[in-house]
């Protein structure tokens, strides 16, 4: 029965119906082949979005979009420059970092691509690299989004499976900063080997003034952090916060959002919204299923008894979410996965929160795996580019994440060094 709803679910996405219809459809399906209570279904999927730490999500997507319309990339760009941009492969250095500190910000990947893309591409062309490697370094960079706290995915990853939020967006801290880290050693590399130029050096004057004008976004990361893990506040009432200060930020001191920008960035919150509730609550119907029909717990049964150790296990749910990545986004892969694998980790001896940090990176590259990575069609329709060509840019950049993820597998201190 359990192939025959993915059998269903899998026809669905391939003539192309909505992922949360396709859920939704191939759960009820199999609800009324076995007689099961329907008001029961309609009740579940209105309880399960019923959370008050799903309200988080609204809450960032709107302080995210505010910021992004607001301004912040340009100037978060010019004060990175200054500083960084007159070392070997500095306007590499610049487009990575500056990922990072806008992803801490929108939590989004595609998000992040599209803001810095957008400036970074057509710079770093004018610097002497090529388009090639341009978007496929800003395509990578951009999943720093979905790791880097504030990280839509972990909230929904904590709703899922009842983890500490705060622990979560701890943990995801060192491993975003050490991809950065890689892609950063990488660039100069890559730099010094094609002998590209450097920008003229910034006098303090100019460095000064443009930190100045950068360092109002660049503290929302550290509010929203310190907020939640200070015991300030929840990550829903912290959502909040962040909102009022992207209000404060870009009304009235950046001054980029009038009352005109008003609705579209309310349409755009609410558009983002509905579509990851929409899957949650069809995502829940599925879950439903499978609790229903003892599924999680036939899969745990079957892995005592093949014998599978922690490495076998993490190894399987590493392929697993791999191909699943390739056709899925992150929100239906939490949704699906979880209630499978969230169960059996007390029975390897896998710490919950590194699990979690272990998913994200999967989840990050499933933004750039084709055919369907959504950072693929940013970028490339930033750039003007086919998505062929797109394609060829990110490949060696899959291999780099492919590494960085069996190094967070293998060093789970990479994840938990700040929570000890």
């Amino acid at each position: 029965m359990i192939w025959l709803v993915f059998g269903v679910f899998a026809i669905l996405l391939i003539l192309r119906v909505p992922i949360a219809f396709s859920l939704a459809v191939a759960s009820l399906i199999m609800f009324i082949t076995q007689d099961f209570n329907l008001v029961t279904v309609t009740q579940k999927m209105f309880s399960g979005i019923d959370s008050t730490t799903l309200m988080a999500i609204p809450g960032f997507i709107f302080a995210g979009i505010i910021m992004t319309k607001g301004g912040i990339s340009k100037y978060l760009i010019e004060c990175l420059r200054a500083w960084v941009g007159h070392v070997s492969g500095g306007m590499a250095i610049v487009t990575i970092l500056a990922c990072m500190v806008f992803s801490a910000i929108s939590g989004s990947s595609p998000a992040t691509a599209a803001a810095i893309g957008s400036i970074m591409i057509p710079a770093m062309v004018e610097a002497g690299y090529s388009k090639r490697y341009s978007m496929g370094l800003v395509a990578a960079a951009g999943t720093l989004g979905i790791l880097i706290p504030l990280s839509l995915s972990l909230i929904l990853y904590g709703a899922v499976t009842n983890t500490s939020i705060g622990d979560l967006f701890i943990a995801g801290v060192f491993p975003g900063i050490f991809l950065g880290s890689v892609l950063i050693l990488l660039a100069i590399i890559y730099a010094r080997k094609n002998g590209f130029g450097k920008l003229e050096k910034a006098s303090w004057e100019v460095r000064w003034k443009s930190t100045r004008k950068a360092v109002w976004a660049a503290l929302l990361p550290f509010i929203i952090f310190y907020s939640i893990y200070g015991g300030v506040a929840t990550p829903t009432e912290a959502s909040v916060i962040a909102s009022v200060y992207a209000i404060i930020v870009a009304v009235f001191i950046y001054r980029e959002v009038s009352w005109s920008d008003v609705k579209p960035i309310l349409t755009e919150t609410v558009q983002l919204t509905s579509m990851i509730f929409m899957i949650i609550a069809a995502a829940i119907i599925f879950g439903l299923y499978l609790t229903n029909n003892q599924i999680p717990q036939e899969i745990a049964n079957w892995i005592v008894a093949s014998n599978f150790n922690k490495w076998t296990f993490l190894l399987t749910v590493n392929l697993l979410l791999f191909v699943l990545g390739t056709f899925l986004e992150g929100v239906a892969i939490i949704l699906i996965t979880m209630p499978l694998f969230f169960p059996i980790l007390a029975q390897m001896g896998i710490n919950p929160i590194h699990f979690a940090i272990i998913v994200t990176v999967n989840l990050e590259l499933a933004m750039i795996t084709p055919p369907v990575g959504l950072n693929l069609f940013v970028v490339s329709g930033i750039a003007r580019e086919s998505l062929e060509e797109m394609i060829k840019a990110i490949i060696p950049f899959i291999f780099i994440m492919i590494l960085v993820l069996v190094i967070v597998i293998i060093w789970p201190q990479l994840s938990l060094f700040l929570l000890k």
